[in-house]
């Protein structure tokens, strides 16, 4: 049923999301619902969702689901009007067993969750230099990904390959065996010697422009994470990939981050009690952006290695019986207090715009 909008009222609306098409909700400031309706996934959707909503009254906010995915463009269109968006987790099972579920259900559910308190998070503004960074971030893991399977993919031929290849391609690094495989030249294709000369020379073309391609991702994805946080990169054990991992996680808005607790459990580094009866301690946390956490990983490991105080510090901490993994959690969580710190004051200079356009190589 649907209530006849009054606009001297306060109502709060919910969008549950999809790749096609997007359901609107809105309830009031009690939590009645008023009504429900379909839009489609466009410009013109999102502008018509945003007027639909303020026509049932002054809208406190709007929750949305899947803020970093189907909603993405939602969220930043909604948040240009002017209007509040609020990041909301899909209900739980247990309540969609006893609920049941559907678009406009799941819709009323964001705008409860934000009228009861339990949303309160907002979403990445995703409308930066961070966003840049993040999409330059998917081809170059792809390619890394695709340069590893090849490289292996060489070596296994070469395991089964006749004594005539082998001998002339043994003993080489990766690189060198890429380029020497690139410049095969098989003659007979039915035959094992030249098939398998074919095969190990498509594969080191392949190694050789993946290995051109990322390249060119890692020199503009430097240069980009240079501008956007000078200061994280300063800090040891951060490099371009490091940090342009960190600027994902955290978004172009840090300052939606309430506390360097938070960004600690965000990261996956808060410590998680784990006492029973006279043992007090507290285990590893498995929760979080697991690369956020592999990115602090990578900090500590590098520090460990080289840094004078976080090698003192692990020997204190070992004569004091703690094991490797309990005192790199410790470190994990020093580090993400750091990294917050430098994350929060790059917010307040993340407006500035870049001097110069960074283009890839042509």
């Amino acid at each position: 049923m649907t209530i006849m909008p009054d606009h001297s009222t306060h109502v709060i609306g919910g969008v549950d999301t999809h790749g096609d098409a997007h359901h609107a909700a809105v309830i009031d400031a009690l939590g009645r619902h008023l009504a429900d309706r379909e839009f489609p996934a466009t410009a013109a959707g999102y502008r018509s969702l945003g007027s639909w909503l303020r026509s049932y009254g002054t809208v406190t906010a709007v929750g949305v689901e899947g803020t970093g995915a189907y909603g993405a463009e939602l969220a930043r269109t909604l948040t240009r009007s002017g209007l509040t968006v609020v990041e909301v987790d899909r209900p739980d099972r247990k309540t969609r067993r006893l609920r049941g579920k559907s678009d406009p259900i799941d819709a009323y559910a964001a705008a409860e969750a934000v009228a009861s308190g339990r949303a309160t998070g907002a979403p990445k503004s995703r409308d930066g230099i961070v966003e840049a960074i993040r999409a330059l971030r998917v081809p170059l893991r792809s390619a890394v990904k695709a340069r590893t399977q090849a490289i292996n993919q060489v070596r296994q031929l070469l395991i089964t390959a006749p004594e005539s290849v082998r001998a002339a391609l043994r003993d080489r690094s990766w690189l060198a065996l890429a380029r020497a495989c690139a410049k095969l030249r098989p003659v007979d294709l039915s035959d094992t010697v030249g098939a398998t000369k074919a095969a190990l020379r498509h594969l080191g073309r392949r190694i050789r422009a993946l290995s051109d391609e990322i390249e060119e991702l890692n020199t503009a994805l430097a240069s980009l994470t240079a501008h956007a946080a000078p200061e994280l990169l300063a800090l040891k054990g951060v490099g371009p990939d490091v940090a342009g991992q960190l600027l994902a996680t955290t978004g172009d808005n840090p300052d939606r981050l309430r506390s360097e607790a938070a960004f600690a459990h965000l990261c996956g580094v808060a410590p998680i009690p784990a006492s029973s009866g006279r043992k007090d301690r507290h285990r590893l946390n498995r929760g979080g952006d697991r690369a956020a956490n592999h990115a602090l990983h990578t900090i500590v490991l590098c520090r460990m290695r080289w840094d004078q105080r976080t090698r003192a510090y692990v020997e204190r901490r070992t004569q004091q019986g703690l094991s490797k993994k309990d005192i790199m959690r410790c470190l994990k969580r020093y580090v993400a207090r750091e990294v917050y710190k430098v994350l929060t004051a790059r917010s307040h200079h993340s407006d500035t715009p870049v001097s110069a356009p960074i283009a890839l190589a042509a």
